[in-house]
């Protein structure tokens, strides 16, 4: 907050949500992917239709927006069930037969489940979407970062209870489900439309998937029983057109971040990486002597010695491999991605940093949670059916283990995690004052 007297005096916090500015902020800075104005030296504000967006879809009002009406044209007032559309919602359970009183209790709890995991998958596809939009913009508002690690977290919270909701379906036994399992071949969830386009709007590579079976991709499994387009095959096509995934927003607003005060399109920009990159991969290789050292002083003969000692020389030619990455691997642009989220999260107690530092700690706990609802979805389906052939023809329990142990998408940041050295070990940056606070007259 402002502590100052005079027009646009007072002490700015320039990373935080708040941007108490007594008159309107400057407009953006220079060139693609913006420049810094002169009040945060944070990528400059941007505008437009995305921010405008952003806004409207976090519950703030944006620049230009409408207030919209509180309540709707009709002059009747609403009840709660008129607004929740509970009579819609609760007849939605009848499945194939269209009457629910011929339903046992567990396949309506079966149908009534899933019909939750997709609304969970919903707002999953939305909070990801304005994540998406955000970072996809030119330049990304400093201000505005606190919006995208609260829809972060929102995600992350989604996705723990959707794998809460297995234990739900974990009280169906072995021989109720199969009472009624028969009657769902040759459909299955990995069917679900929603959870493709989520895997695709955060950024899972189609040459990475596993298939469901033997030449059948998942675009194929989408298609209706006599080879036709569905909708849930428009419906996922469509998203793999819809603009860049979130890691692909997220690699460019890297790309762009300053390095020890040194932006992309500086003139000594690969001068400034290359500093930084030769002073950290020296500092790694420092810590790993030390630690090999901790670890020969405690070895019971020479063939522990070199065991070590390969491994030790490993971890330091996998760092600088990691920092200097190959043509294949993206060159040079991708070592500036990968230079960028090392020095967010060395120097995280840096002010400017805070936010950054939140959003990839939130990307890393947002995978995370994805892979144990992966693996939490194997476990109740071995529990439930053990390892028999799934509804839609997979190899059932394997496939769902596989796709857990190898779907990963924020892969360099959890790289970073082992190249990661303790805070007294960091190098010294040139410019730390950077990312601090200022004071402005």
């Amino acid at each position: 907050p402002a502590a100052g007297g005079g027009v646009g005096g007072g002490v700015v916090m320039v990373c935080g949500a708040f941007s108490p500015w007594p008159e309107p902020p400057p407009r953006a800075g220079k060139g693609p992917g913006g420049g810094f104005d002169r009040r945060s030296r944070n990528p400059a504000r941007g505008g437009g239709s995305q921010a405008v967006s952003w806004f409207a879809q976090n519950g703030c009002l944006a620049p230009t927006a409408a207030p919209a009406p509180l309540l709707p044209k009709s002059t009747k007032s609403p009840n709660y069930w008129d607004y929740i559309r509970v009579e819609d919602l609760l007849a939605l359970q009848s499945g194939l037969e269209g009457r629910e009183d011929d339903l046992s209790n567990d396949e309506v709890l079966f149908i009534t489940v899933h019909q939750i995991f997709e609304l969970w998958f919903k707002l999953i596809r939305r909070e990801s979407t304005s994540l998406r939009d955000f970072f996809n913009q030119e330049v990304v508002e400093d201000q505005a970062m606190s919006n995208a690690v609260r829809s972060i977290r929102r995600v992350v919270a989604l996705l723990r209870q959707c794998a809460a909701h297995f234990e739900v379906m974990e009280t169906l036994s072995t021989r109720s489900y199969l009472g009624f399992r028969d009657k769902l071949m040759p459909a299955s969830g990995f069917q679900s439309a929603q959870m493709r386009q989520i895997e695709i709007l955060l950024g899972l590579d189609d040459e990475e998937r596993i298939d469901l079976a033997p030449g059948e991709g998942y675009l194929k499994a989408l298609r209706d029983h006599d080879g036709r387009e569905s909708k849930a095959t428009l419906e996922v096509l469509k998203q793999k057109s819809d603009g860049p995934s979130l890691i692909e927003a997220i690699e460019e607003w890297l790309y762009r971040t300053p390095i020890d005060g040194c932006k992309h399109d500086d003139a000594d920009a690969e001068d400034g990486l290359e500093r930084f990159v030769q002073a950290y991969v020296e500092a790694h290789s420092k810590e790993v002597d030390a630690t090999m050292g901790l670890a020969l002083s405690r070895a019971r003969n020479d063939a522990d010695n070199a065991r070590l000692e390969a491994r030790y020389e490993a971890e330091r030619q996998a760092m600088r491999d990691f920092l200097n990455p190959t043509e294949k691997e993206g060159g040079a642009r991708r070592q500036r991605i990968r230079a960028a989220a090392l020095f967010i999260l060395s120097y995280r107690e840096l002010p400017l940093l805070a936010w950054p530092r939140d959003v990839l700690d939130g990307l890393i706990e947002l995978e995370q949670v994805f892979i144990l609802f992966r693996q939490r979805h194997a476990r109740m389906v071995e529990r439930v059916i053990g390892r028999r052939t799934g509804t839609g023809a997979s190899s059932g329990v394997d496939y769902l283990d596989q796709t857990a142990l190898r779907y990963r998408i924020f892969k360099d940041l959890w790289a970073v995690r082992t190249y990661q050295i303790p805070l007294r070990a960091n190098p010294r940056l040139e410019n730390a004052a950077f990312y601090g606070f200022h004071y402005e007259d």
